[in-house]
């Protein structure tokens, strides 16, 4: 459990150091609904504004409308003097369900299924260590790919940091004039997004409440 413990701590606010300028790195990953990915690992300390899109396939120009063969993924900017690569893998799988090949959650098909993409030998060292560890720990297969980075395409603006927006959508199952704050919180309720994962990982899992609390 010590990489888990030393991922669970990146949460915490880091203290300055004097450390020297800040190493700034990117991870690209999917694990369903962008707009939850993006909201959990803007919680961490260390990363910077992650930024939701699409990347995976071959459509070009891809939108959320009509987004093709590409999958929901985010692209996560860190400062590893803070937190590395090998924690942000950690703190991504227990954020998931890595045993769902068919999507995730309520989300179901391509476009919300789950990858770790890397860009270099020691990336994918890092996440083939992150998703051995999470084999171990569920004692299941893993079906979570790692695959080489393509491009990374941004969504559009409206369906960024959609989490914490205040702005009011006209109409949604869930009300009229609702803002997108209070809509995606109903949203991740009503998937079971976090009730699957704390039965999966327990409190293991990062950005779940821990039970009792």
């Amino acid at each position: 459990m010590t990489y888990m413990k030393a991922a669970l701590a990146a949460l915490a606010l880091a203290a300055a150091t004097g450390a020297a300028q800040a190493a700034q790195q990117t991870a690209y990953l999917s694990g369903g609904c962008f707009w939850c990915v993006e909201a959990d690992f803007e919680k961490v300390a260390g990363v910077g504004d992650v930024i939701s899109g699409f990347t995976g396939g071959t459509t070009k120009a891809p939108t959320y409308p009509a987004h093709g063969d590409h999958i929901e993924a985010v692209k996560v900017p860190f400062d590893d003097t803070e937190v590395s690569y090998r924690q942000i893998y950690d703190l991504f799988f227990r954020s998931i369900d890595p045993t769902d090949a068919g999507g995730q959650f309520c989300d179901r098909g391509r476009a919300y299924t789950t990858a770790i993409y890397v860009e270099t030998p020691a990336q994918r060292q890092a996440a083939e260590a992150a998703k051995l560890a999470a084999k171990r720990e569920l004692g299941k297969r893993i079906v979570t790919p790692i695959r080489d980075a393509g491009t990374f395409y941004p969504v559009d603006d409206y369906h960024q940091d959609y989490y914490k927006s205040q702005e009011r959508v006209a109409v949604t199952r869930f009300g009229v004039g609702v803002p997108k704050a209070e809509a995606y919180k109903k949203y991740r309720a009503g998937c079971a997004r976090d009730q699957r994962v704390r039965q999966l990982w327990g409190d293991d899992a990062p950005f779940v409440p821990k039970t009792g609390s």
